[in-house]
């Protein structure tokens, strides 16, 4: 199987609200709190959300920053607006020094996500938080 052909299973939204919740260890209204605040935003069937994989990589992350690094839904959003995702996922200096983003600092990582992380092995940007959850907010 290929890679974009994994990436593209990773982004099809197919578990409901539900099970969603139960994977991750929190309520329904919850997730309902995190889409309010733009944190997440499920694809819609009829009136019913639905999660991609990619989703549920996401939430576990807000979660974790949540419940663990005790930063706040208004701090994980100010974070994203921020941090550059290098600081965010600990990139190396050897990948910084050939990543668009971290050398051009005019363009977030986001905007430039055809550069470094198309061209590494490994290394996709839509399996990046921070690409994840600006991809979402578009």
């Amino acid at each position: 199987m290929k890679k974009t052909e994994d990436v593209d299973k990773r982004s099809m939204p197919l578990y409901p609200i539900g099970i969603v919740a139960e994977l991750i260890g929190i309520t329904e209204q919850t997730l309902r709190l995190y889409e309010k605040h733009g944190l997440i935003l499920p694809a819609r069937r009829n009136k019913n959300r639905y999660y991609s994989d990619n989703d549920i990589k996401w939430l576990a992350c807000i979660r974790d920053l949540i419940h663990t690094k005790k930063i706040s839904i208004e701090g994980i959003k100010k974070l994203l607006e921020y941090a550059p995702c290098w600081e965010i996922t600990n990139c190396p200096d050897d990948k910084k020094s050939k990543c668009t983003a971290f050398v051009d600092k005019t363009k977030p990582c986001w905007v430039l996500n055809q550069t470094i992380c198309k061209k590494e092995p490994g290394k996709l940007c839509e399996e990046c938080v921070v690409y994840l959850a600006r991809a979402k907010k578009k």
